[in-house]
């Protein structure tokens, strides 16, 4: 009787073993929670479909990125919910704005958390939509100057990186243009370059509650049947200046990721965006699945992929098994 030589399972006997030979580490440093801060006053709202999520008025927030940083999370990403809204989403721009107000305060208080804010109009506008609105789609050009004025006001305040979500052409080279134009020449732009048109967004509608008003945001976000078109968006943004490029989703778009970090040298994220967070969480409620298991293969199986960011909800339940 003939026995195999090579025997893979040799690699496989003990955990010591396994984890020598392991190739895909997951590590905290990997790892971006994003945030949803509102006005008020010990305001802690949770976000029903998004368990252990919350919209939170900025002392609470200071409090649970203080949380964070001290578990070992180094970097959120701030989403805001503003007091009220407009037509363009000029509030984003504000001062005071409520994205500007926690950037203050977090800076104060946790100065060594690295903080990105998302950049885009759809809190802010009144109709939900990521721009200005002209014979009822979005205006691309009017857009960008909105989009650069609410960049060099995050940068203003304290924002170590921007991050434009709103898939309007041009508006990394806008947005570089303004902040070098205004001595923030070393203030990166991670460009959600490949943004897909996804009904994995839902639960974020919620949370940010910037469902639109009509219509949908095709016309501007990309058609999930589309491979070759994110590589074209990712070669565009980074012409134009993005230092960091984004995939997202992330689990229906793992060919993406893997994609874009072969075509291009360059640090890739991925967003695990809300609705992958949610099916996860009820699949858990139901006690369907092994949440933790789940999630540790899960944000491995982003890494491998290629991303060097994981922007996940779930870095907050994993960082004590990091």
């Amino acid at each position: 009787m003939s026995f195999p030589v090579t025997r893979l399972r040799r690699l496989r006997k003990s955990p010591v073993l396994r984890d020598l030979v392991r190739e895909t580490v997951l590590t905290r440093d990997d790892l971006v929670m994003p945030l949803f801060v509102c006005p008020g006053t010990k305001v802690s709202n949770p976000i029903s479909s998004m368990p252990g999520n919350y919209q939170m008025s900025v002392d609470l927030l200071v409090e649970n990125a203080k949380a964070l940083y001290d578990k070992g999370l180094k970097s959120v990403l701030l989403f805001g919910i503003p007091e009220h809204k407009d037509e363009h989403g000029l509030v984003a721009c504000e001062h005071n704005g409520i994205v500007q107000k926690a950037a203050r305060a977090l800076k104060k208080e946790v100065p060594g958390l690295y903080l990105i804010a998302d950049v885009c109009n759809c809190e802010y506008t009144t109709h939900g939509h990521c721009g200005t609105i002209v014979n009822g789609d979005v205006d691309n050009d009017l857009t960008l100057v909105t989009l650069a004025k609410q960049s060099v006001s995050l940068a203003e305040e304290g924002i170590d990186m921007v991050a434009p979500s709103d898939m309007m052409d041009g508006r990394v080279g806008a947005i570089r243009q303004a902040l070098d134009a205004n001595g923030f020449q070393m203030t990166p732009i991670m460009a959600y370059s490949a943004k897909y048109a996804s009904a994995f967004y839902g639960p974020f509608r919620e949370a940010a509650e910037s469902t639109p008003q009509f219509g949908d945001r095709r016309t501007y976000q990309m058609d999930p049947a589309n491979s070759n078109e994110a590589l074209r968006e990712v070669a565009l943004d980074i012409e134009e200046g993005a230092d960091i490029v984004m995939v997202k989703p992330a689990l229906s778009y793992l060919d993406i990721i893997q994609k874009v970090k072969t075509n291009f040298n360059m640090p890739v994220a991925a967003y695990n965006v809300s609705g992958e967070f949610a099916m996860v969480k009820a699949a858990a409620e139901k006690g369907w699945i092994d949440e933790k298991r789940i999630v540790h293969e899960i944000l491995t199986s982003i890494k491998r992929a290629g991303s060097d960011i994981i922007i996940t909800y779930h870095a907050q339940d994993v960082l004590g098994d990091l």
